[in-house]
This record gives structure tokens, sequence and C-alpha cells, in this order.
């Protein structure tokens, strides 16, 4: 079976900065990452290039920040109150350091960011994705390519092993 729209994809890979060449992510040695074509699950230049793929297939594909995780804008940064991250509600709770990746809780529910510098009440936050602005290439391998069920079709989502749990 070929991935077309609607398609549950089971799929290794591994994640490299092209710039660098440096390796950021594997999935090797873990459960393989499981999505439903054609739903904004992936990144959308990876998704594209997943089209007509089929089990056992493996391939190369570098992507632009565009077709990634977005090109950085610098209007991402913004100053936080250490109160406002998931998690530090709690007395002794560490504070961040510069680096970490948070939660923020938002009005549109938690979203992640970059600590930028730490303060004694407020910290600065990157917005932006940790792989924006990044021209990246997956080394794919799909490991299998199956119909959604109605269930799955219903509710928008992969159920089951690696895939969502009512």
């Amino acid at each position: 079976m070929k991935i077309k729209h609607n398609a549950v994809v089971r799929f290794h890979y591994r994640l490299r900065d092209e710039a660098t060449g440096n390796e950021l992510e594997n999935s090797h040695g873990e459960e393989p990452n499981t999505y439903m074509h054609g739903r904004n699950a992936i990144v959308p230049g990876l998704e594209s290039a997943m089209t007509e793929k089929g089990e056992g297939d493996t391939f190369s594909v570098t992507l632009s920040p565009e077709e990634g995780f977005g090109v950085r804008r610098e209007d991402q940064q913004q100053r936080v109150p250490l109160k406002h991250l998931m998690g530090q509600a709690k007395k002794g709770t560490p504070k961040p350091k510069v680096g970490d990746v948070v939660s923020v809780n938002t009005n549109s529910g938690p979203r992640k960011a970059t600590v930028i510098k730490v303060g004694k009440f407020n910290v600065d936050l990157d917005a932006n994705h940790p792989l924006s602005g990044k021209t990246l290439t997956f080394d794919i391998e799909v490991v299998e390519v199956r119909e959604a069920t109605q269930e799955e079709l219903d509710h928008g989502h992969v159920h089951g092993p690696g895939g969502h749990q009512h």
C-alpha cells in the first residue's frame, strides 16, 4: 500500500542539521513514529515527501525552514512571570535555566518555549520552535502503511500502539 490521504504510517527517522551535519534526533531503538497522513500531524515538507512511498521504502529529504519548522521570528520573544510556567507553582521547584524548553500556560493552552534569560520573578522566553530557521535533512525508513479504521477517521488521529489512547 502506498502512503495517501488518511493512511496510517509508522516510520523511523534520523534528523540532521544540514548546516553542521550534526544529528539532532534519532527514533531508531524506540517505537516508530505513527501519524495519519494528510492531517497536518508532521511538518509539511516531510508529509509531502512521504506521499506515495510504501512500506520498506527508505529515502532522505532536505527541508528548508519554510517546509519544516518555520522561519525564526524575532517578535516571538517575551517576558513572562515565572508563575505562568507549568510546574513552577510549587514551592521549592527549581527555576528553569537558560536553554531549557518549558511549557507556558496561554489562553490557547500549553505552549513550548526556550528560556533565554532568568530573573527573580520573570523569565524571558523564545517561543520559536527550537528547530525553526534550520535547514534539516530527514533520513526516513517507512515501517508500515495501513488503512485508517473508521474510528480513527472519525476522531482524526491514530489509535492503538504509537497512537492516541482514550
